[in-house]
């Protein structure tokens, strides 16, 4: 099911620096790896080595953050909105 993706400004160098892109999954965990297979990188940059969600990195799915939610089986539907936000730091 496609769902759009919003892309923050440090990935979209592995997204031909497109803002939105289309995506595909029926839940977290596959849109993931349908961005992965579509722009190479992105999973490094979103899940860590143990395949949990980078804690740096915040994803919303409808403005839900989804760590209130499931995590990375988080369900999709068609036409959510799925946007990822790098943490800032500093003062």
């Amino acid at each position: 099911m496609a769902v759009k993706v919003k892309i923050p400004t440090p990935l979209r160098g592995l997204t031909s620096e497109q803002d939105t892109v289309p995506g595909e999954g029926s839940n977290l965990s596959e849109l993931v790896e349908h961005l992965e297979t579509t722009y190479p990188g992105m999973r490094e940059r979103l899940c860590d080595d143990g395949g949990e969600l980078r804690r740096f990195v915040n994803i919303y799915i409808n403005g839900e953050d989804v760590r209130f939610l499931q995590g990375l089986e988080s369900s999709l539907k068609e036409g959510d909105e799925v946007t990822i936000v790098p943490a800032v730091a500093g003062g």
